[in-house]
């Protein structure tokens, strides 16, 4: 979508404005409430920022900028009714400020004031070329002039990079009054093919296909965009569309439902491209005029969780109805803000309860898995995957990962056998993957077992990953087992760059160091490796007793301790 961003980005720039310094506040005896706002927006607490604002303006009530920046708090809290007042001050006060004319506007089209946002868009309300020419034809179709509504949409298509937009818009506008032959047409033209590329759009054309009988077409379009394993929302759909059921038109269904569609359209082409905080306003709108759609909740959810505001993003998540499809992935997103605030245990509870919901989706149990794994309940991971492996119905590439995180369990569980067959089998389904070739990889070198192959899988791993500063380790380390210390040096200095504080590798190249005869530079790794070590998470393969008797004697000694066998002559020595 490039072609649009830089005038989807004119909102941007001007709601940026709103978050400038406000020294007349700090002037005006305001310094505590508002700098503490000012930090709570750096932050984007939506909470403690709508707070502080609101004292600040208790204080000085026509100041125009922190009143735009109390309305961004309200939004970004979805809490509309309390950013819509605000609005209305700015507006009285001749303050041009686009977040409030799109508040505002939003409130008309709710009270079905659809000639009144004609007039004000007329008048010069700006709202954005984007927003302004859909909401446009959406009021006029809204106001009953479908005609005029369609010349409007049209508008929209003519203005260059925008035109997909407007198909998709006048497509939905069709199918809302029964013109569903249109419509399809319309989403299979060229302009609307990237439309078919979106959940949302290819789901409304499937309603459409349905309800003009051609339910096999729906069931095609389903399988080519999500393939036969999707997720339980899309099967139900594609068995209800294989029982002959004509699905309902619901994407759309008036003007109100159209006008949230135009912010949530405005939004997706945002997202992952603009500040959060203002791609959030476009879909908190879309909930404000519709407070059933799923994926603008679902959307600002994960755009709360970028922002790490797990609460409200977990508020958001569950406001999705549980007999709604897109409850499936709400509690997916809700297990992964649980885990990120720090609460694992109520993440793993979300995945479980959901595993019993919907046993048959694959994904379910390995994310559980993933989770379990995690708080390092490997015997309970390993019943997880095993559940999602029993649900593939053959072979896939993709699956390579849920063997690999099997493997995993299985060798902290030191099961090795099964462990192995779940990595060589990760392998061959995706052959050259370097996470699973430097793991069975290095787990041969630490057993010394298979050295030989053991290079050639690392060799392979660090040729598609050289920046990997754990994978260079294990070709050092491996040649280090070899007894080729000279070649080792190298690989393992380039990985303690690359990870300069990570204990395992700085107490790697401290014993290849010490195999050629560089001793004080050894002693020195040893305590950088000591000095990084986490009394509360100690990796399994540190034992930092053993790291402080190397200090004190010596590698060479330790290993007589130990039984082993001594160091190699260093090449050359």
């Amino acid at each position: 979508m490039p072609k649009i961003l830089p005038r989807l980005f004119g909102l941007v720039s001007i709601a940026a404005a709103s978050l400038v310094a406000v020294p007349a506040a700090a002037q005006n005896g305001l310094s505590g409430s508002y700098l503490a706002a000012r930090h709570a927006s750096y932050q984007s607490d939506y909470k403690a920022a709508a707070q502080y604002y609101t004292q600040a303006l208790a204080r000085d009530p026509s100041n125009a900028e922190l009143m735009e920046n109390a309305l961004l708090a309200f939004v970004g809290l979805g809490q509309l009714d309390k950013a819509l007042p605000i609005a209305r001050r700015l507006e009285q006060l001749g303050v041009e400020n686009q977040a409030a004319n799109l508040m505002l506007m939003a409130d008309q089209i709710k009270r079905g004031a659809f000639q009144q946002v004609l007039d004000d868009l007329e008048a010069g309300r700006n709202v954005g070329a984007l927003v302004q020419g859909l909401t446009t034809a959406w009021s006029e179709f809204g106001a009953g002039r479908m005609s005029d509504a369609i010349k409007a949409f049209e508008a929209v298509e003519a203005d260059g990079g925008l035109e997909m937009f407007g198909v998709y818009h006048k497509a939905m506008a069709l199918a809302a009054v029964g013109d569903f032959e249109s419509a399809a047409q319309l989403l299979k033209s060229e302009a609307g093919q990237p439309i078919r590329l979106t959940r949302r759009g290819v789901l409304a054309e499937v309603q459409i296909l349905s309800q003009l009988e051609r339910n096999d077409e729906a069931i095609t379009l389903l399988e080519e965009l999500f393939g036969l394993e999707s997720d339980p929302g899309i099967s139900a759909l594609r068995e209800r569309l294989a029982a002959g059921e004509a699905l309902p038109f619901t994407s759309v269904r008036s003007a109100q439902d159209g006008v949230a569609e135009v912010f949530f359209t405005l939004a997706s082409a945002l997202n992952g491209e603009a500040n959060d905080t203002y791609t959030l306003m476009y879909a908190r709108a879309a909930e404000y005029l519709r407070p059933a759609h799923v994926d603008a909740l679902l959307l600002s959810a994960g755009l709360l969780e970028n922002q790490e505001l797990y609460d409200l993003a977990n508020e958001t998540y569950l406001r999705v109805p549980a007999d709604d499809p897109g409850f499936y992935a709400a509690e997916l997103g809700r297990s992964n803000t649980l885990e990120a605030s720090g609460k694992p245990d109520a993440a793993i509870e979300v995945l479980t309860q959901l595993s019993k919901n919907h046993p048959d989706v694959a994904l379910v149990h390995s994310m559980l898995g993933d989770s379990l794994s995690r708080e390092q309940r490997f015997g309970e991971a390993v019943k997880a995957y095993d559940k999602a492996i029993g649900l593939f119905d053959a072979d896939e590439r993709r699956q390579w990962v849920v063997y690999y995180a099997r493997g995993i369990a299985h060798e902290r569980e030191k099961i090795w056998p099964r462990a192995e067959a779940d990595f060589r089998k990760a392998l061959a389904l995706e052959p050259d993957q370097p996470n699973v070739l430097n793991y069975l990889g290095y787990s041969f070198v630490e057993m010394r077992l298979n050295l030989d192959e053991a290079l050639s899988m690392i060799e392979r791993a660090v040729a598609a990953r050289p920046d990997s500063g754990y994978i260079v380790d294990s070709l050092g380390w491996v040649l280090y087992r070899l007894g080729r210390y000279q070649e080792a040096v190298p690989h393992m200095e380039r990985a303690a760059e690359l990870e300069p504080i990570d204990p395992i590798v700085n107490n790697h190249l401290g014993d290849v160091l010490w195999a050629v005869g560089r001793y004080r530079e050894a002693e020195f790794q040893w305590k950088r490796a000591l000095s990084f070590v986490d009394p509360d998470d100690i990796p399994d393969e540190l034992n930092p007793d053993r790291i402080r008797r190397k200090i004190e004697v010596g590698l060479s000694k330790v290993l007589e301790e130990e039984g082993a066998e001594p160091l190699a002559v260093a090449e050359g020595e």
